[in-house]
């Protein structure tokens, strides 16, 4: 009998506002949207403030004035929103390599194989939740089902900041009383043919005779049917194969001293091994990214053999290349610095008896302890600043 599936789907709660009101407190709690700065414009995103007043995406700017007359508005600022996006969907990575990102703030998360690493459903879920929050300052909501289509739905059900799990056995208990809307490709124009066919509801649609729905849906009566009924067997498509996974940080001052510069590669080092381990995998290739103080950027790499994840090993060897670059380059003031990893492979069962397995067993208990309590509450001493 073929496992069943896990699958989450992650909706960030007004994805563009909410950066928007984390980065400027004068606006939270205030009726805000996003979009363009003529009221011939519309409205990318709205606040949950000005969604108490109907204002919704996709609405021209003028209509929603007249909604709300105090509505605060900004401008988009897409290259803020994907950096926080790249923020998210690197912790969905950490949990699953099977991530399919249906936009920004969007995805669907097939964890089946995850559960047996980091525990239930939900559990997962609400580490990805908790995690999103730390990093980013950010809240989202999660469907928890054994399909696409009902993950989807159940994001919907309890927002902002909200969980849902639908089982199959709840199908009918909790689809049934939705609205037809809910059901993904049924918009206003369908809406429309139905407005005359007493079709309101989930239910209405699923006990429907098809000579109701035949005249609406056509050739798709049979899927729309099986999707009043819960029934997707799409599986989750992972939108990229994951290539590399790196880390990067820009300095207030910058780096002088080496034993700053080793501590710093450290704490990077840490970071980029973790998400390896977490997606199972191993980097054939380390490689360090230098930016000094004039912006002259340089990049080392080295092959690695057999390849590794272990904190330790990738440490070294960025150590090592950042000290070939300092040879020649006694004197630099560093800005930035950056570690990543990549030709990356499954990582391979570990040989007990091989060199370094001390360091495999405390990165394993590390990954285990952060897991449970969460990413801050663990550090190494080596990355403490001792001024």
């Amino acid at each position: 009998m073929a496992q069943a599936r896990s699958i989450l789907h992650v909706d960030m709660d007004a994805f563009y506002a909410s950066v928007e009101q984390r980065d400027n407190p004068e606006l939270r709690g205030k009726a805000l949207v996003v979009g363009g700065t003529t009221n011939r414009g519309v409205v990318a995103a709205a606040s949950y403030e000005a969604r108490e007043y109907g204002i919704r995406s996709a609405m021209p700017m003028r209509e929603a004035y007249r909604r709300c007359p105090d509505l605060l508005r900004v401008q988009p600022r897409m290259a803020h929103y994907k950096t926080a996006s790249q923020q998210v969907f690197e912790i969905f990575r950490r949990f699953t390599p099977l991530v399919e990102g249906l936009s920004l703030d969007e995805a669907f998360l097939d964890i089946t194989a995850s559960v047996a690493l980091f525990g239930t459903p939900v559990e997962i879920a609400t580490a990805i939740k908790r995690e999103i929050l730390e990093t980013t300052g950010l809240t989202a909501s999660v469907g928890i089902a054994e399909n696409k289509l009902v993950a989807k739905i159940a994001s919907e059900l309890d927002k902002p900041d909200g969980l849902t799990i639908i089982l199959p056995g709840d199908y009918e208990a909790k689809l049934d009383p939705l609205p037809v809307s809910v059901i993904p490709g049924i918009g206003r124009e369908t809406l429309k043919r139905l407005s005359g066919t007493a079709i309101s509801t989930v239910r209405d649609l699923r006990m429907a005779d098809d000579r109701i729905l035949e005249p609406v849906f056509g050739r798709y009566t049979q899927k729309t049917r099986e999707r009043a009924s819960g029934i997707d067997n799409r599986p989750v498509m992972a939108s990229r194969e994951e290539k590399s996974i790196s880390a990067e940080e820009t300095f207030d001052t910058d780096l002088s001293g080496r034993e700053d510069m080793d501590r710093e590669l450290l704490r990077l080092s840490e970071r980029v091994a973790t998400r390896l381990r977490r997606a199972m995998l191993a980097a054939g290739t380390v490689q360090i990214k230098i930016r000094q103080s004039d912006f002259k950027t340089f990049t080392r790499q080295r092959r690695v053999h057999p390849p590794a994840n272990g904190t330790d090993r990738i440490y070294v060897i960025a150590c090592e290349l950042l000290g070939t670059w300092l040879a020649r380059n006694p004197d630099a003031r560093i800005r930035l610095l950056g570690v990543g990893a990549s030709d990356l492979a499954p990582a391979a069962q570990p040989d007990l008896f091989a060199a370094g397995e001390t360091a495999t067993a405390v990165d394993k208990a590390v990954d285990e302890i952060r897991d449970r309590f969460g990413k801050n509450v663990l550090g190494r001493a080596r990355t403490l600043d001792r001024r």
